[in-house]
């Protein structure tokens, strides 16, 4: 596993798993803006697309999805100094009132005039505006624990903090000397 700086102010980072050509941040864009995808995604779940948001037609589901799409990737690539990531993200677990090491976070698109976004972007929170992308998905159930696709991001983003625990990274100073160390070898 590699990370990608994704902003030069070392503020957005996003992994790279090992056999992946990019970053998951980039390629969960990517399958986000791709007709093609979409097109199959909601043909399978178009049972949770009623059930949960009360939409049939999936020409509208894939719309709507390319529409927030465009405005969260905005929004997390924003670089100006007024960018504030702390607002876009929130707590994973909506009962959690407190900060925590490595927190479990969530960034959701915008609510459009006929329903909540089910865009979500999965992170680990590394200090105040400062985060570490593990995955994004679709979510049209209640729970993560509900769809395979959900709940293999609720084991991405446990692994990734497992990992970043074990390397001793729990801020942007402990990011950039990983990233370094990464780029030209550990030493042993």
């Amino acid at each position: 596993m590699k990370f990608d700086e994704i902003t030069k102010d070392g503020h957005l980072w996003a992994v790279r798993y090992d056999g992946m050509d990019d970053n998951i941040l980039y390629s969960t864009f990517n399958d986000w803006l791709n007709l093609e995808w979409l097109e199959i995604f909601f043909t399978e779940y178009v049972s949770d697309l009623f059930q949960y948001f009360r939409i049939t037609d999936i020409d509208e589901a894939i719309f709507d999805t390319i529409s927030d799409a465009i405005k969260l990737q905005s929004l997390i690539l924003d670089i100006s100094p007024e960018a504030d990531l702390d607002k876009l993200f929130k707590h994973l677990e909506n009962s959690r009132t407190a900060e925590m090491l490595l927190g479990r976070e969530k960034a959701m698109g915008s609510k459009n005039s006929r329903h909540q976004s089910w865009l979500r972007l999965y992170a680990i929170k590394l200090e105040p505006q400062t985060y570490v992308i593990t995955g994004g998905a679709i979510k049209l159930t209640y729970k993560m624990e509900e769809r395979e696709h959900t709940l293999k991001e609720l084991y991405r983003i446990e692994m990734v903090r497992n990992f970043l625990i074990k390397e001793g990274v729990s801020d942007l100073d402990g990011m950039k000397d990983l990233n370094n160390e990464d780029n030209y070898g550990k030493s042993n």
